[in-house]
């Protein structure tokens, strides 16, 4: 059912049946290491390149979801996920590895919002009875495209964010027992013309608020309406300029009520700048995290808002602004 212009709501509420988290040797230094379903001790991954270790950081999670849902693969009608790497050909290979019927995604850190909202919309509507939806980044095929390899020891300035290297992924179904998908807002492209490509989280905030006020607006809720409400990785100069922002639109969020997932992922020792980013950071936190602690009864109501830097090497280079977008995703648990 259609709200406004830009959001769904579902009223056949599409459940998440079961999770997969994998993550590197970094990652497992964090603060969240048992939410982790598998962690690997090498960036590596026993691949000849970080593009073949983030490929299989996917499959293994998908895998891992797999086995801990009531269903086999075989019934899975859609494997819809994406990442950060060139015509998304991390996300590419495992498809093919995994044999499942394939929509790949680009919506850069917002790619695990924008997933969860296609499949819960495609379940809603009849359209499919099973989808595996996630994604995935890995910290060094991230920096040798975007910036420079981490054997040049380039230094980078505070603004700057770590990306994460794993995979998080979910198995939705129509009905079931687990958490519910209920409402999703797509987001708009906006862009206030920031150049500089390690301010990501500087570029995403106003995103973030666009999305939040219209979700807001058309679901016809207020702030107190969630529990939580997750950005994906705003890192510390996103997530306080967007805080703020919020606040100068009349929107009154208590300051634990309003978390970032690059905020979360990491430990306050480990040398991550402003914070963590990547096409993992929000699916990874969300589905192995967050969703761990609703299931828990910590809370029954989070909205969670990726948010992604549009931006591309060319795009860069030709010193083009950086266009940023962001998708929010509605879970609630009974």
């Amino acid at each position: 059912m259609l709200l406004g212009k830009q959001t769904w709501e579902f009223k056949n509420r599409p459940v998440i049946l079961a999770t997969g988290i994998t993550g590197g040797p970094f990652e497992a230094d964090g603060p969240l290491r048992s939410d982790f379903d598998h962690l690997f001790d090498d960036g590596w991954l026993e691949e000849k390149s970080f593009e073949k270790a983030q490929q299989r950081l996917m499959e293994e999670a998908v895998k891992i979801a797999l086995k801990k849902s009531p269903i086999e693969k075989e019934q899975v009608n859609f494997f819809i996920s994406g990442d950060l790497i060139n015509q998304i050909t991390p996300t590419t290979f495992s498809a093919k590895a995994l044999a499942m019927p394939y929509l790949g995604l680009f919506s850069a850190c917002a790619t695990s919002t924008e997933g969860l909202a296609l499949s819960a919309a495609l379940l809603d509507g009849g359209f499919a009875d099973f989808i595996v939806s996630g994604s995935s980044s890995h910290h060094a095929a991230a920096e040798k495209q975007f910036r420079y390899p981490n054997d040049y020891g380039s230094q980078k300035p505070p603004t700057s964010q770590w990306t994460v290297t794993g995979a998080g992924c979910a198995v939705l179904s129509k009905q079931g027992n687990g958490p519910t998908v209920t409402s999703a807002t797509i987001g708009k492209v906006v862009d206030m013309g920031i150049t500089d490509p390690f301010n990501m989280g500087g570029a995403m905030a106003p995103a973030a608020v666009e999305t939040i006020q219209t979700h807001f607006k058309e679901r016809n809720v207020d702030e107190t309406y969630y529990d939580l409400i997750i950005t994906g990785d705003l890192g510390k100069i996103g997530r306080n300029t967007s805080f703020d922002l919020l606040k100068q639109q009349g929107i009154q969020l208590e300051d634990k009520q309003y978390v970032d997932c690059g905020m979360t992922i990491y430990g306050p020792d480990q040398p991550v700048q402003a914070g963590a980013s990547g096409t993992a950071c929000s699916a990874i936190v969300m589905y192995g995290h967050f969703l761990k602690r609703m299931m828990q009864g910590e809370f029954k109501r989070m909205l969670l808002v990726a948010t992604g830097s549009l931006h591309s090497p060319l795009s860069v280079q030709q010193k083009d602004s950086i266009p940023a977008i962001a998708h929010a995703v509605s879970i609630e648990m009974e």
